[in-house]
């Protein structure tokens, strides 16, 4: 039996099956601890908030999580202090086998897969609002989000840059019972630390240089609405307190005043890091992590969900070609060749170049961020045109994706692909340089 699979009913898949599966400490602090899992996904560490919960100190608050997929149960480490281990090697991430022992700092864990199978469901529709995708992975979360809409609840969005977040979040809120309201976008990555208050709370006139006039933030603004926060996980530690007790008490205070403001608006927040490894850095508190975690949800990068990638190119030509326009069949291929580490952004802007330059003699040029192997960093991205159609956070997004993946090709080609030794001539963390590697596609092995 296959440890992850789908129901297909009248030609269409109507759930994704998988068989539960167990955590059970075999040495360490809490030998004999066991955690069965009770969805498709099972979280290990000291925090609260985890499926199973340790006491190890060598263990990091979020340390792993194991996830059901189609391809099998990935095991992800969280950027922990002490790693995750295989057959005594450190692992980012990697596919269990049933009767696999993993080092969790000083805790050994046995992974088994249990007879019992569990599902969840999965939408007969490829289209949430503006959201189109007719893959397993996207069509699992259409499955859950009109539930998602109807409720009041905290909602967290994580994913990478151009998975769309921010469309999502707008579809949610306009299928919500607050669809009437305003959808209000707070960038807190874009703002400057000392506005941020300002911004998200308002001020009295007079609360600081240059307040010569009250204002209202962007809780006020979004009443009887939604609120969006995107890029959470840039909101500095020192103003996040501040949050946590608006999202606690419901109530808000502008700068420079005393009086009390209760909130009316729904909170959905995005990011595009993993807020548990931030736990873990301390560069996010945990307690506004759980305050946002009410509900979460995924958004998987475009490589992990290459079937909808004609649907999608089909979308954005008509949208920019005009009704009725059908792509052709050579650019639908040329495009769903490429990796697009900016996922779904990028997508939509090679395909408004291929709009733009009609001559299809010419399409070898719209993907402008898939350097050849052999390309270094610098010069994968020396001369590289911008899309002056882009606002400025999409172009400087943009143009990091192809350097960074330019360079992270270019530090392993050098290095013969060993992540140890890349991770030091590059003084970057192993961690992180093994997520960029796996973003990117680039072959890699660890010592």
């Amino acid at each position: 039996m296959q440890h992850a699979g789908t129901h297909v009913m009248a030609g269409r898949v109507s759930e994704f099956r998988f068989r539960r599966f167990r955590l059970r400490v075999v040495d360490g602090k809490d030998r004999g601890k066991e955690q069965i899992s009770s969805g498709s996904e099972l979280s290990v560490g000291t925090a609260a908030g985890n499926h199973l919960v340790l006491t190890d100190p060598t263990v990091s608050r979020h340390h792993a999580v194991i996830e059901a997929k189609p391809q099998g149960f990935l095991l992800r480490d969280l950027d922990s202090t002490n790693g995750s281990t295989l057959a005594g090697y450190r692992v980012g991430w990697a596919y269990l086998k049933p009767g696999a022992v993993i080092g969790a700092g000083g805790t050994l864990l046995r992974f088994d897969v249990l007879e019992e199978e569990a599902s969840e469901p999965v939408s007969p529709e490829e289209r949430f609002g503006r959201v189109t995708g007719r893959s397993l992975a996207m069509r699992r979360i259409f499955a859950v989000l009109p539930r998602i809409a109807a409720s009041d609840s905290t909602l967290l969005i994580e994913g990478e840059t151009g998975t769309g977040k921010g469309l999502l979040a707008e579809s949610i809120h306009q299928a919500s019972p607050r669809a009437g309201g305003p959808f209000v976008v707070i960038d807190c990555g874009s703002i400057p630390p000392s506005l941020i208050e300002s911004e998200l709370f308002g001020h009295a006139r007079g609360a600081f240089t240059g307040a010569h006039a009250a204002r209202i933030g962007a809780f006020e603004a979004a009443k009887g609405g939604t609120i969006f926060l995107d890029e959470i996980g840039e909101l500095p530690l020192a103003m996040q307190p501040n949050l946590l007790r608006a999202l606690e008490e419901r109530l808000i205070r502008r700068v420079g005043t005393v009086e009390p403001i209760r909130l009316d608006v729904r909170i959905i927040a995005a990011t595009n890091k993993e807020l548990r490894q931030a736990v873990n850095r301390g560069t996010f508190r945990s307690d506004l992590y759980y305050r946002l975690d009410v509900v979460r949800l995924e958004l998987p990068p475009l490589r992990e969900r290459v079937e909808d990638i004609p649907a999608l190119v089909a979308h954005f030509y008509e949208q920019l070609a005009g009704e009725g326009s059908v792509p052709p069949p050579d650019l639908v291929a040329t495009l769903s060749q490429h990796a697009f580490p900016g996922n779904v952004r990028e997508l939509r802007s090679a395909v408004e170049r291929a709009v733009l330059m009609g001559d299809p003699s010419l399409w070898s040029g719209i993907l402008r961020g898939d350097p050849a192997p052999q390309e270094s960093g610098a010069a994968a991205t020396e001369g590289d045109p911008f899309d002056p159609a882009l606002s400025f956070r999409a172009a400087k997004e943009q143009a990091m994706a192809r350097w960074e993946r330019g360079y992270v090709t270019e530090l392993m080609r050098r290095t013969g692909g060993n992540l140890s030794r890349a991770g030091r001539e590059a003084r970057m963390d192993r961690t992180h340089l093994r997520e960029l590697v796996r973003r990117y596609g680039t072959p890699s092995k660890d010592e």
